[in-house]
């Protein structure tokens, strides 16, 4: 990619992180007890709620661990530890669905710089694939352990070839965070990764002209 390009998606990272930063509200959020696999979170002046590991709750509070007299929440994508008798924690929480305006380049391409399981990737529009298409060192990149995935072959413009069935923890496009996304693993290397149906699915994309918006449906 020529050096304007790149200096195109450093660009869109920049504005992606101002974005992040205006469109966030703050939640108090402390520890009132744990038990085996969950934890009593208290939110706000809110009363205490149960939450099972791995649960996310309505603001977006998701549990991650609940060990000891200290557990560990992620609230979009930033994670905090939370320990029994300490004062709330202030985090950072998306309000309401999110959206991101994408720009065509010169070739009427749809690309720009997201994340997958927080590592950054470069990300083309394809509404062709299937799922979220990404080369061995991207996967390594994003801690993905393609070959504990079914492999499955795939017709591509190279031939018959494998690739990797597997589950992304997380899929990150500007203000838009996804979970538990359906993706594929080639064995080579790819230039860009692929931003298949498995994340387009649940968007509403709305084109005008040059410009491509997703907003999140779910």
């Amino acid at each position: 990619m020529k050096s304007g390009g790149w200096r195109t998606l450093s660009s869109l990272v920049g504005l992606a992180t101002a974005l992040h930063c205006g469109a966030a509200w703050a939640v108090d959020v402390s520890l009132a007890g744990i038990f085996p696999g969950k934890a009593v979170l208290v939110l706000g002046d809110g009363a205490p709620r149960t939450v099972k590991v791995g649960e996310t709750i309505a603001e977006g509070v998701r549990l991650l661990s609940a060990e000891g007299d200290a557990a560990v929440v992620e609230v979009n994508g930033r994670r905090q530890t939370l320990r029994l008798g300490e004062r709330a924690v202030s985090v950072a929480s998306p309000v309401g669905p999110q959206s991101v305006t994408l720009q065509a380049d010169g070739k009427g391409h749809f690309i720009t710089a997201g994340s997958i399981n927080g590592a950054t990737v470069v990300f083309l529009v394809d509404t062709g694939a299937s799922v979220i298409s990404l080369g061995a060192g991207d996967a390594a990149r994003a801690g993905i352990d393609y070959r504990r995935g079914q492999a499955v072959p795939t017709l591509t413009a190279n031939g018959l070839t494998r690739v990797w069935q597997v589950k992304i923890d997380q899929v990150r496009v500007g203000e838009i965070l996804l979970r538990n996304v359906d993706g594929a693993v080639h064995e080579m290397d790819l230039p860009v990764v692929l931003l298949g149906m498995s994340f387009l699915n649940r968007m509403e994309m709305v084109r005008s002209g040059e410009r491509l918006e997703l907003r999140q449906r779910y």
